[in-house]
């Protein structure tokens, strides 16, 4: 059984100390996992989050859905640094959280050092990530769940690996996508998500 409340308070990091972990292993010369080739991978992942944090804004339907929120809530997001999708999209779960000026508290934790965590929520039988978990405001409650990318990117990438199985080949269409779609996508998805919660 997961204990969401000990998780959220005991190894949540808030978004600053998030990116602050994975820019300090990097001048180790680490990564959050402990696989040679992520190193790579983070250090491609931190110039998106940059770019997400700098360029992107809220759209007038996300913020309006943020605005209606009348309840607190806890987001709990598990992620890697490693991780290109979780790269294209935490900053945004950020940017949500600090627009609801307080009725959305967001921590995220390490998938790999919360394996019972992940999988209580495997994609497809798969460890993917990012994976956002809605909790109420004691955290003892799972009210939604989203993740790890936007459902047409899902179902594009299932189109995509009948053709390769090569994830430099993946990935390239992937980061194409989400360069294309700005995250208007992933917003729109998570307005549909933040109305659900209140009916």
């Amino acid at each position: 059984m997961v204990n969401y409340s000990e998780i959220f308070s005991e190894q949540g990091m808030d978004y600053q100390t998030y990116r602050a972990l994975v820019d300090q292993l990097l001048l180790e010369g680490k990564a959050t996992g402990d696989v040679a080739y992520d190193l790579h991978y983070t250090k491609m992942n931190v110039q998106r989050m940059n770019r997400v944090d700098k360029t992107v804004s809220l759209n007038d339907e996300l913020t309006a859905a943020i605005d209606h929120l009348q309840e607190n809530y806890k987001f709990l997001v598990i992620t890697e640094g490693w991780c290109g999708d979780a790269a294209q999209i935490v900053p945004l779960f950020n940017k949500i959280a600090t627009a609801s000026l307080g009725k959305i508290e967001l921590k995220f934790v390490l998938r790999d050092k919360n394996l019972p965590l992940i999988d209580a929520h495997l994609t497809n039988g798969g460890r993917a990530i990012p994976v956002l978990i809605v909790l109420n405001q004691s955290a003892d409650q799972v009210l939604a769940t989203w993740g790890p990318r936007p459902q047409v990117l899902q179902e594009l990438l299932k189109e995509w690996r009948k053709e390769t199985s090569e994830m430099p080949i993946l990935a390239e269409k992937l980061h194409g996508w989400y360069a294309k779609d700005k995250t208007q996508t992933t917003q729109a998805e998570l307005t549909a998500l933040l109305k659900g919660l209140e009916g």
